[in-house]
């Protein structure tokens, strides 16, 4: 059935209302993307961006997604919310797009790639979730292209796709994506330095029934010693 708004509203008010905008929205009332990889830290450089943003403003907008319970959604520019709210700023520029999630998705992790400082977990999950995302969009027709994407893409993995638009090789996307594998307390060693990545890439191959944390122990400090005899 045409919902009732539909019935009352012109084909260029519905065309209208699809395109691309921009708007101030209050800081408080953007909630933040589900399952978001990468983690916003009250650092030095969090500090900075504070300051910033009190002296002259947030000059580059985010950019949100509209919900369909009402409100917005952060895809990209988490950092710039927070520093805002820290800033005590009320206002946002926002650049509001319909996406859907599989595009959010891509959207949020490109635009997160490109940081300096990244830790292990976040592009191990946000790979993850980009492609994922892109499996997901294989068989659905792009923009571009009436044909489904898979069609586009012929003889070409996801991971491959995905590797072309990352500072990272396909195999090395490979490798990440198996850090999403360890346990919490393994993964967070691996974040401080305490276990090299690849040791921790082959940690993650070890028995599930090895990497409950009552075992952590045994991956943590055993593992790595024989990832060094091995590449000896």
């Amino acid at each position: 059935m045409t919902p009732l708004d539909d019935l009352f509203s012109t084909d260029e008010s519905r065309a209208e209302s699809q395109l691309e905008k921009v708007v101030i929205l209050n800081p408080a009332e953007i909630s933040d993307f589900p399952n978001h990889p990468f983690k916003v830290k009250q650092d030095e450089a969090m500090a900075e961006m504070v300051d910033s943003v009190r002296k002259y403003g947030v000059l580059v907008l985010a950019l949100v997604r509209p919900k369909e319970d009402g409100g917005y959604e952060m895809v990209a520019g988490h950092r710039r919310k927070f520093a805002a709210a820290l800033a005590e700023l009320m206002e946002l520029p926002c650049i509001v797009r319909n996406l859907t999630d599989d595009e959010a998705t891509i959207i949020t992790v490109d635009s997160n790639l490109q940081r300096e400082m990244i830790l292990p977990s976040e592009k191990a999950f946000a790979y993850k979730m980009k492609l994922d995302a892109m499996k997901r969009q294989a068989g659905r027709p792009s923009k571009e292209n009436s044909r489904p994407l898979d069609t586009n893409l012929i003889g070409t993995r996801s991971d491959e796709q995905l590797a072309k638009d990352s500072p990272d090789s396909a195999r090395q996307i490979q490798r990440f994506i198996r850090l999403t594998e360890l346990i919490p307390p393994v993964l967070q060693m691996v974040d401080d330095g305490k276990i090299a990545f690849r040791p921790a890439v082959e940690i993650s191959y070890s028995p599930k029934s090895s990497r409950n944390p009552y075992t952590a122990q045994w991956n943590v400090r055993i593992a790595p010693r024989l990832w060094r005899r091995r590449s000896k």
